[in-house]
């Protein structure tokens, strides 16, 4: 029998990844599994007979900063400045889209890659399990698909068309979040309107 204190530290258990070029993963199934089941972090990819949950660079730096996980750069610990630092030269995009990702996170949505729908993030509601089986029309889908961008950012009409309108084909909102020089995000909801 475990104690209430038991099942927090279990919880609570801090998870080793490993960094791996551009990704980190982690190996151990049963550590894999405490961060994945905690609101849906990672994606569980099988290959060659190997199975690992993967995490994006946003998912992984959340994690680091709670504490949940260990990151190992050439089987070295690193810290949460390294580790940012080393995913602002991977992608160029990662402080906007760092900062959007936390703000949705840290008020609770499903955050996950919104790349095969053109833009950085899809989310779901708060408490949806997005990886729900069954038929289609039970299965729980993207409430928001939300691009992430500095203040002084263009875009052509072309980007936001194309945005737009993979957005409503999935019957999700497009929106525009814009963070700012002070780290504030503002959201906007970009829609086609028909006169």
């Amino acid at each position: 029998m475990t104690t209430k204190d038991e099942k927090t530290a279990d919880v609570e258990k801090t998870a080793t990844a490993e960094f791996l070029e551009n990704k980190v993963v982690i190996f151990d199934d049963a550590e894999g599994n405490a961060v994945f089941k905690e609101k849906y972090f990672g994606k569980w990819i099988e290959e060659e007979k190997i199975k690992y949950l993967q995490l994006s660079l946003e998912e992984s730096m959340i994690l680091l900063e709670r504490g949940l996980i260990e990151i190992l750069v050439k089987k070295k610990p690193v810290d949460v400045k390294k580790f940012y630092t080393m995913c602002c030269k991977i992608d160029t995009e990662f402080p906007q889209k760092y900062t959007v990702y936390n703000n949705l996170r840290n008020r609770g949505f499903i955050v996950k890659s919104g790349f095969k729908f053109g833009t950085h993030f899809r989310v779901y509601d708060r408490g949806v399990n997005p990886y729900k089986g069954g038929p289609k029309e039970t299965k729980e889908h993207t409430k928001y698909n939300v691009h992430a961008v500095p203040e002084n950012h263009t875009m052509s009409y072309q980007e936001w068309s194309r945005y737009v309108r993979l957005s409503q084909n999935i019957r999700a909102k497009a929106l525009l979040g814009v963070v700012d020089e002070e780290g504030d995000v503002t959201y906007y909801d970009i829609k086609r309107v028909r006169p």
